[in-house]
């Protein structure tokens, strides 16, 4: 073990340096790496593995057997080390051969080895190798000795691509004539213009400081200009008030200003690095994180701290280096790997036609702020950067997610026509948002919103709707740096009750833990599966005082009005009696001290978990509401995790199967009175809606977004009609549920998006 990593790494640094400036061979260059990463790390292995013709090859080791060198070759994929250079993980394992992808090769000689950590060498976004170390002893590496491999890493992408080693480091010919693409639908809507790449990428070129404090300056300066930037952006965004923009823009600047953050870039140029290799170094921490984390909120938050890091070192660099600061000539089709939601505020809004990422998700930040503005957005267009040039005609359709490049003239025209058609659908039903919520025969539908800051509870008006049907109280605590106390959390919440007035807010209790994981909870190892794990209520209820404190702060900010909470993750009974019976237990405590109290208090649980749907007869006369998240439900039913795109195809919520389960919910709590709502997704899209009125549901919560297109469906839609086809849908199943019910709403007049 070394004494100091941070020492070691900035030795390992100067010594690649001189190795890079002398002279000799590429190989011979890359043997003396090897021997210089084991020496400052005291490792009895280290390895470098380039990626060359699809195989990662064994290219230069000091400890393993030399013979091998050249000969040994792993797939991608396969064994330690083809898992690192496909997933871009870093690996640190105490005990190599309990990996369930060990794959052990008996030329090298590694059986005498037990500890390995491994990282990938990336070049331009891509792997091209691998480097490892290995020791006899078992052991975990320290942080500092897993970013010093990262820093050495960087610096061997460059030599790798400049020898021509590894693959993906040479150019190729571009396709040219017309192309059509097929992508994710992110924001719906048209737009025509020409291809603009966003390019936001630095690459470092110099790691290691020649004065440490000069290089600390120039981060600060950065920051400071950065932060500027930012804040005038969000102060001067020109798209409407409302909505969960706003709640990701403001967390988007909470980040910006994390303390945390420039610590470990302050912490990575102490090392030795400069400040353009420092931010890379803490950014590919970052990236390393999120091939941790399953949960799409959680990986919103590293693809906006991959946006900062970028503006970060545009910024130290001098390197401005985006369309948007040569500001958009004509209309344009913005295309990037991905955004992050300020970068997007950086382009002129008139320009700014449509946007095609090769990356993107449906959760996205970016995708969030886009709706907003109204800018239609394809994502997971793979190939674009290498189909498209800069300037060729590019057709978007959001509505169906596909990219014409450089069309002909009869497929130019065509695509004017149906654009003309779709902004006036999309204007009728920006006059809907207004209107009440009505079914051609009467039946009043309630509308209300999800949400996730206080900002939202001043927009309801504006966005008609008629409250919060669910506010996530964790978001404050995902943002925060430390555990947000009872005073903070108070102050929150009586601010969005006072903000929405006579309206109804739903509060949902803190859903927490496993890949919401918080640097500040010493949380338990978790499972395999963690949306299945240790979270939610089950955290609550095992960490009692997180919950009372909430309790405390909400009751307390209440005084005086309508208090509705809801406890998500419900699996059991007993969970919810034992939450409602901590909330009590501080009104009595509260009451005792003569606090002013809410004049009512409801109480509700999340029905997320089918196994409670099989106790909604016991639960159900103690509740006074009941919310279906049919984000988790779905995937819980399906066995389908919704954040595989393998599985997209199985993750569909008019499936009967689905359809059939909610409706033996909706009628149970139709049947003892109690009010049920949908809180997920589903309940935001105009065929899924649709489906659910027919169902008997009349309470939903939704995007602000989807509010317009769900009530202009609700006011076509004859209530009586749908319900008497949904029960002969769901007595006999067609082949196709979403054909057939798009079929039926056509024939009817029905309205959708």
């Amino acid at each position: 073990m070394v004494e100091s990593a941070a020492l070691a790494a900035r030795e390992i640094l100067t010594g690649l340096h001189a190795v890079m400036a002398s002279r000799g061979s590429p190989q011979d260059k890359l043997d003396r790496v090897v021997d210089i990463i084991a020496d400052a790390m005291e490792s009895e292995v280290c390895s470098i593995y380039v990626l060359k013709e699809g195989h990662l090859e064994l290219f230069a080791t000091h400890g393993l057997n030399r013979d091998a060198v050249h000969k040994t070759r792993l797939e991608m994929g396969e064994g330690l080390v083809g898992t690192i250079a496909e997933q871009m993980l870093i690996l640190n394992l105490e005990e190599a051969s309990r990996h369930p992808q060990f794959a052990f090769r008996p030329e090298t000689g590694e059986e005498h080895f037990h500890s390995f950590a491994g990282v990938p060498i990336v070049r331009r976004e891509t792997p091209i190798g691998v480097l490892t170390v290995q020791h006899e002893d078992s052991r975990k590496y320290l942080d500092v000795e897993i970013e010093a491999l990262q820093t050495v890493a960087m610096v061997l992408s460059e030599l790798l691509a400049s020898a021509g080693f590894a693959d993906g480091t040479k150019g190729r010919a571009r396709d040219t004539g017309p192309q059509q693409l097929a992508g994710l639908k992110l924001v719906t809507g048209m737009a025509r213009g020409r291809a603009v790449f966003h390019q936001p990428k630095v690459t470092v070129e110099h790691t290691v400081a020649e004065d440490i404090e000069a290089e600390r300056a120039r981060v600060y300066s950065a920051f400071r200009k950065m932060r500027e930037q930012i804040d005038n952006n969000i102060r001067d965004a020109e798209f409407g008030v409302g909505g969960e923009h706003h709640e990701i823009l403001e967390t988007y600047k909470m980040f910006a200003y994390d303390e945390g953050w420039s610590r470990r870039i302050n912490e990575a140029i102490d090392s030795g690095l400069t400040a353009e290799a420092a931010i890379e170094r803490v950014q590919q921490r970052t990236r390393a994180r999120m091939q941790e984390i399953d949960d799409p909120l959680l990986k919103e938050r590293m693809h906006d701290l991959e946006d900062l890091s970028n503006r970060l070192l545009r910024i130290v660099s001098g390197r401005v280096g985006t369309a948007a600061s040569q500001g958009l000539q004509e209309d344009a089709i913005l295309i990037a790997r991905n955004l992050g939601p300020a970068e997007l505020l950086d382009y002129d809004k008139r320009r700014l036609k449509g946007i095609i990422l090769q990356e993107g998700s449906l959760t996205a930040h970016v995708t969030i702020v886009a709706r907003a503005m109204g800018v239609p957005m394809v994502g997971k267009i793979e190939d674009i950067r290498h189909i498209t040039a800069e300037g060729d005609e590019i057709l978007l359709d959001g509505d169906h997610a596909t990219v014409t490049v450089r069309p002909e003239a009869r497929t130019r025209d065509d695509f004017d026509q149906r654009m003309e058609t779709t902004q006036a659908r999309r204007a009728e039903f920006a006059a809907n948002v207004k209107k009440p919520a009505e079914t051609t025969d009467g039946q009043k539908v309630e509308l209300m919103v999800n949400a996730g800051l206080a900002e939202d509870a001043d927009h309801l008006d504006a966005v008609g709707a008629e409250g919060i049907g669910l506010f996530r109280t964790e978001f404050q605590f995902l943002v925060a740096a430390t555990l947000p106390g009872r005073e903070s959390q108070y102050k929150l919440y009586k601010t969005v009750l006072g903000a929405a007035g006579d309206k109804p807010v739903v509060f949902r209790t803190i859903d927490i833990g496993g890949d919401k994981a918080l640097p500040y909870l010493d949380e338990k190892d978790e499972a395999e599966n963690p949306a299945m794990g240790w979270r939610a209520l089950r955290l609550s209820l095992d960490r009692k005082a997180l919950m009372k404190a909430q309790a405390r702060a909400l009751i307390e900010a209440a005084a005086g009005k309508h208090l509705k909470v809801m406890f998500p993750m419900v699996s059991e009974p007993w969970e919810y009696e034992e939450a409602r019976a901590l909330f009590e237990d501080q009104i009595d405590w509260l009451r005792g001290q003569k606090r002013f109290l809410p004049t009512v208090i409801e109480y509700g649980a999340m029905l997320e978990v089918p196994a409670l749907a099989e106790m909604l007869d016991q639960l159900l006369p103690r509740l006074d509401f009941l919310s279906i998240g049919t984000n988790d439900l779905t995937q819980f039913l399906f066995a389908a995790d919704r954040g595989d795109p393998r599985l997209a195809d199985r993750y569909d919520w008019l499936s009967p199967a689905i359809l059939r389960f909610l409706k033996r919910i909706i009628d149970q709590c139709n049947a003892a009175g109690t009010p049920v709502r949908i809180c997920g997704e589903m309940g935001g899209r105009t065929l899924e809606a649709m489906a659910l009125i027919g169902m008997g549901l009349r309470r939903f919560s939704i995007t602000p977004a989807a509010m317009g297109p769900i009530k202009a469906m609700i006011r076509s839609l004859d209530a009586g009609q749908a319900a008497a086809q949904m029960d002969e849908l769901l007595a006999n199943p067609p082949r196709d549920m979403r054909r057939t019910l798009a079929g039926w709403a056509k024939q009817n007049g029905v309205i959708l998006d």
